[in-house]
């Protein structure tokens, strides 16, 4: 059961990841067509999305490890 959990967790971490990545993408994509004047506060305010975005999949990666080694 230890390894179903793990597998969940981390299935659950990376398709909520590839979701909001895509989302964050696509609007700052869809507002720097619509004003791109601001294309290069929108871009760095999107790496920063995405960076925060991908700590989500590294939590659940360390929780799947607790579940395994625990």
């Amino acid at each position: 059961m230890q390894y179903i959990a793990a597998a969940i967790a981390v299935l659950g971490a990376s398709i909520g990841a590839g979701y909001g990545n895509g989302k964050v993408i696509s609007k700052t994509l869809e507002s720097m067509a619509r004003q791109p004047e601001l294309s290069g506060q929108l871009r760095s305010t999107m790496f920063i999305g995405v960076a925060l975005i991908e700590a989500i999949p590294i939590i659940g990666v360390v929780i799947a490890l607790l579940l395994l080694f625990k």
